[in-house]
């Protein structure tokens, strides 16, 4: 049997992490039919199904499940080994995978800093890839959202995720907010990965249940964000992360209330690669830089 293409196997990687043919394709910048005719033509050359297709959910095989753990471990051997031979040979390279909002808010605002005192370190940054819950297997340092366990990886706590509404100030002018029932007078923007944050926060605050006037759907915390400071309506957004935003104005805390998700923003490395010199600088920077954000 040929050995399947290296590009078909990190299609179905992809794949199976997300459970979603979609998710890959938009990942991976294909259309989902080219992802599902790639995943066709490696189950034919394993001569096995590696997904078992529903009307509305995709699963793992039995066999899928394997094969994804063994790939997993392979593709993580991969990049390692890759980027011991660009270390040793090549310029220093560190790959740092982030959420979208955490780059944007909390990373790139302070990235120089980095830089002036470590000039001779190469970044890749990546922000894609769903939201941020699992550590990136072609990534030397993960910053994720959850609560663990981080089964073989080193765990650097960064800070506690809260979320506080918040809108434009020039909405709050023309629609007051006095009361926790006057949020019904507004649009609530909800984030696609966090749908139930809304009546979390609802029930820790007391009301029995919110009817906005109008719910828009949006499916990343930076687009929510944007739409809040546009006068769009009301966002449920990371109270840490958008400290930069109240501060300018361009944001304000509709209420003081925070929902406690319980999880934690969290700064995640293989155990292997903890002790590279680029790595650990960077690693030790992050944690300082998320220590006294609002310093920065």
């Amino acid at each position: 049997m040929r050995t399947p293409s290296l590009k078909a196997i990190k299609t179905f990687q992809i794949a199976a992490r997300h459970s979603s043919f979609a998710v890959a394709a938009d990942e991976l910048c294909i259309t989902p039919s080219a992802v599902s005719h790639q995943i066709k033509t490696l189950e034919t050359q394993l001569g096995l199904p590696l997904f078992s297709r529903g009307a509305r959910a995709l699963a793992l095989t039995d066999a899928g499940a394997r094969y994804l753990e063994q790939i997993d471990d392979l593709f993580v051997r991969l990049e390692a080994v890759t980027e011991q031979l660009r270390a040793r040979f090549g310029r220093t390279s560190v790959r740092l995978h982030v959420p979208a909002y955490f780059a944007s808010e909390m990373l790139l605002p302070r990235l120089s800093e980095f830089s002036k005192l470590h000039d001779g370190i190469d970044l890749r940054i990546d922000t894609s890839g769903g939201h941020g819950r699992h550590h990136a297997a072609e990534a030397d340092i993960s910053v994720v959202v959850g609560t663990g366990p981080w089964n073989g990886l080193v765990a650097h706590p960064l800070f506690a995720q809260t979320m506080v509404p918040a809108c434009s100030p020039e909405l709050l002018a023309e629609k007051p907010v006095r009361r926790h029932e006057d949020l019904n007078a507004h649009t609530l923007l909800v984030h696609e990965a966090r749908r139930d944050d809304w009546d979390r926060w609802a029930s820790a605050v007391g009301i029995k249940e919110l009817r906005p006037s109008q719910i828009v759907r949006i499916d990343s915390m930076s687009a929510a964000t944007r739409a809040a400071e546009k006068k769009i309506g009301v966002a449920l957004l990371p109270a840490e992360l958008s400290r930069r935003k109240f501060a300018q104005g361009r944001l304000v805390r509709v209420f003081d209330e925070e929902l406690v998700t319980q999880e934690d923003y969290t700064l995640l490395v293989r155990t292997e690669d903890e002790n590279r010199d680029d790595i650990r600088a960077l690693c030790a920077w992050l944690v300082e830089a998320c220590r006294a954000p609002s310093e920065n």
